[in-house]
């Protein structure tokens, strides 16, 4: 799995740490970095929390460039 850069740069044109958004979510800070480093795959609900919580669509943060058939 890839790491999130698009995860990592919404949160941080936020202003926001990764505990910051963990809080947001309603999961912990090591949740946040597992995602963001491509080591843990979010369910569906916490892409949709983390989305809302950055103001971005699932397209934005987790659908891979030209990864559509």
């Amino acid at each position: 799995m890839a790491k999130n850069l698009k995860m990592k740069a919404a949160r941080a044109a936020l202003d926001l740490s990764q505990d910051e958004l963990a809080k947001k979510v309603g999961v912990t800070r090591q949740t946040i970095s597992a995602v963001e480093n491509g080591d843990y795959n979010p369910t569906v609900n916490l892409c949709i929390s983390i989305c809302k919580a950055l103001g971005k669509t699932l397209d934005e943060l987790f659908w891979e460039e030209g990864g559509k058939s």
